[in-house]
């Protein structure tokens, strides 16, 4: 009997073993598809003029030209572009974010008549795509002489997010009663509970709507280039537009220099905040 199991047992082994070894294949094989374009992009950002229109096409550049780097933060203004984008995306992320937890504390812990047929409503926005309203949102601002400026992105955080806000009820609402029971039998009105209570046990979520929303900002391209003029644009707009030669011809590998500094802010934030963001994703539960 006991020599039978001793084989059972190995064979389980080395059949664990196989799996471990076959996902970890699989792990390998999806790290190199998702590291392939980035590699791509670098050594493209490598490459000179040459190199771009050799064919068949270069995995690694014969010449290093690490001049493009250089080109990328001069031939444009950078820095200027990228102050314009950091100030509407920080200024929309922080707005967005504060007005989505206050939308998202009213539907979980207020009570009031339609409150659940206001709250379907919400969520079916979430189906709409951006584009659809991008037209008529720009007709409205451009009636109350909004165009050219930063109000409109002042306006869009203030109004909050229905997806951050569903992330900040399911939050909420998994928050135990008792403790906002106990804060009202103290004297705490429901501001009170919210900013000293709820919102600063929200962290995670917090986090995540920041990420979100900042990120949202800073890729978009379509917003800024119809609501913006060319001086107060974003980098995502200028740089499709300041990266050519005298000619008019586009840098290919000047705009992939740019685009490896245009991507380095956002892999920054998510690396410092990763852990809050993964924590904010999974804590907002499915609480109904």
């Amino acid at each position: 009997m006991m020599q039978s199991s001793i084989p059972t047992t190995k064979r389980r082994r080395g059949l664990s073993n196989l799996n471990d070894a076959g996902k970890y294949i699989i792990l390998m094989i999806l790290a190199i598809i998702f590291i392939g374009p980035f590699y791509w992009l670098f050594s493209t950002a490598l490459k000179t003029i040459p190199d771009l229109a050799a064919f068949p096409p270069q995995f690694w550049p014969a010449h290093l030209d690490w001049g493009n780097f250089i080109g990328a933060l001069t031939i444009t203004n950078f820095a200027a572009y990228a102050a314009n984008s950091c100030i509407l995306a920080v200024t929309y992320s922080t707005l967005v974010t504060l007005s989505s937890a206050l939308v998202g504390f009213g539907f979980a812990r207020l009570k009031g008549k339609g409150k659940r047929t206001l709250f379907l409503i919400m969520l079916s926005t979430l189906m709409l795509p951006q584009i659809i309203t991008t037209i008529p949102t720009y007709v409205l601002f451009a009636r109350l002489g909004l165009i050219d400026t930063y109000w409109p992105w002042v306006l869009w955080g203030l109004g909050s997010s229905p997806f951050l806000s569903f992330l900040f009820r399911q939050f909420f609402s998994a928050i135990p009663v008792e403790l906002e029971e106990a804060a009202i039998i103290d004297g705490c009105g429901y501001g009170r509970i919210f900013w000293r209570i709820f919102l600063p046990l929200s962290i995670p979520v917090i986090v995540t709507s920041f990420i979100i929303s900042f990120t949202g900002v800073w890729g978009d391209y379509i917003t800024p280039d119809l609501f913006l003029s060319q001086q107060n644009t974003t980098l995502a707009v200028a740089m499709t537009v300041g990266y050519t030669d005298p000619h008019g011809n586009p840098l290919i590998n000047v705009i992939a220099a740019g685009s490896i500094f245009y991507i380095l802010p956002v892999l920054i934030i998510f690396f410092f905040a990763q852990r809050s963001f993964v924590n904010g994703i999974v804590t907002t539960g499915l609480k109904g």
